[in-house]
């Protein structure tokens, strides 16, 4: 039978992701911005009547990158308060800075400079955590990228809300202007432990449940914040949520750096998700997170870029990458975290924990046409004798040749489609002169 498609892909490599293969000399079929057929070429290509057809005889196809964590918006901060511990890096140079600068045109400009170098990296899908999210999604919808805008949730007054109340209220009101915008979903994101109440804590839990959203939050990225917990109320963060009726398969942990062993029992036990942001966490000398052991006990793990004021690169090659050297270093087994598990994590895994596994992270017929090329024919990539350990060890995103998002064509031999960079590099300029004169 011959199927119909907008366009056919044919690669030396395709990775499907789910299940676990490498296609040798595979191909896939897009129709409607949608996979229809993944197979062989051989087998597949006469079969399809396809519109456009790309050939790429050097390159490996894969499932777009999937950012689960990033604060899109700060990209105009970009090393602005590098060498600083946490608390310091917070209070004396972002959340001034952010007093100062932050508003909807900063957040708009930033968020479009994160959305083209992800893109550029080929992150297709990523999680904001951020003020002002109707302009990060307004420059999300612009790029084309898929986005998962968290509505922010803080007990103190910024430039974007007043109180806990104030911003429980704007970010349902902005869920409910865009609900139902193609490519865009939501979660309920209480910023972290230390800056969120009990009372408000048990709203968030509530409202997660009334609209079926999962609830993003940062939990023990350092040893400091564990203890101010357990100083103010007693018990650790985690113990907390799970009393405050938070842990469950809704939960989204993010860094989780400081875990003991019957927190990660427990994580998994309740089907909660985390995203390790393993950069970031070196950056800010946060610690290392175990990731091995939470793969071991069965828990859904993707990766989050954090912010480029923490990390300095939305980069996912490079969260992959440190990712699988840690866990390596950290437990002195070379075969924890391979190369097959890393990129499980930054593509389905990173979906699956923000509840789009459904939708998109793997090269399967019926999800989204969500997939980026990555050209392996140079002679710096050579010699190549298995493809996934390549991607992962020696691959990067300069390597990354094209992008598709819903069957888009985003970027294409390198070249990003949906904005000019040129432009992109008149914003950053002028909001550089602007933060840097005060």
């Amino acid at each position: 039978m011959e199927i119909l498609a907008d366009e056919l892909i044919e690669a030396r490599w395709v990775l499907p992701m789910q299940p676990w293969r490498v296609i040798e000399h595979g191909a896939v079929a897009l129709r409607d911005g949608r996979i229809v057929a993944v197979g062989p070429a051989a087998e597949l290509a006469p079969r399809v009547a396809a519109t456009c057809h790309a050939r790429l005889p050097g390159h490996a196809l894969l499932p777009g990158l999937v950012n689960a964590h990033a604060h899109a918006g700060m990209t105009l901060l970009r090393g602005y308060a590098d060498d600083l511990p946490l608390m310091r890096w917070l209070q004396e140079r972002v959340w001034p800075a952010e007093a100062k600068w932050v508003e909807p045109a900063f957040v708009r400009d930033g968020t479009r400079l994160a959305c083209a170098e992800m893109l550029r990296g080929g992150t297709t899908t990523f999680s904001d955590m951020y003020f002002f999210p109707d302009a990060a999604i307004a420059a999300a919808q612009r790029a084309g990228l898929r986005m998962v805008a968290g509505l922010v949730v803080l007990e103190f007054p910024t430039a974007y809300a007043r109180d806990a109340a104030d911003y429980l209220h704007r970010g349902l009101a902005l869920r409910d202007r865009w609900l139902g915008t193609p490519n865009l979903h939501f979660t309920l994101a209480p910023h972290a432990p230390y800056t969120v109440s009990d009372s408000t804590f048990a709203q968030v839990a509530t409202y997660a449940a009334q609209l079926d959203l999962r609830i993003h939050i940062h939990i023990h990225e350092t040893r400091d914040e564990v203890a101010q917990g357990v100083a103010q109320s007693g018990e650790r963060p985690l113990a907390r949520l799970k009393r405050l009726g938070l842990l469950g398969p809704e939960l989204i942990g993010v860094h989780a750096v400081h875990l003991s062993d019957e927190e990660i029992a427990l994580l998994a036990g309740h089907g909660a998700s985390l995203v390790h942001c393993p950069v970031s966490n070196l950056k800010l000398g946060s610690g290392i997170a175990r990731l091995a052991d939470w793969l071991a006990a069965g828990i859904t793990v993707g990766f989050g870029s954090d912010s480029v004021v923490s990390n300095n690169r939305h980069d996912l090659w490079a969260e992959m990458r440190t990712a699988a050297l840690l866990a390596k270093g950290v437990s002195g087994d070379a075969a924890a975290v391979p190369a097959q598990q890393a990129l499980h994590a930054a593509t389905l895994g990173g979906a699956t924990a923000l509840g789009l596994g459904d939708e998109t992270g793997s090269i399967e017929p019926g999800k989204a046409a969500d997939l980026l090329a990555v050209d392996l024919a140079g002679a710096d990539q050579q010699p190549l004798y298995d493809v996934a350990s390549h991607l992962v060890y020696c691959a990067g995103r300069e390597q990354v040749s094209d992008v598709w998002v819903a069957g888009e064509h985003r970027v294409s031999a390198g070249c990003l489609q949906s904005d000019d960079e040129s432009e992109l590099r008149a914003l950053a300029a002028d909001w550089q002169l602007r933060v840097a004169a005060t």
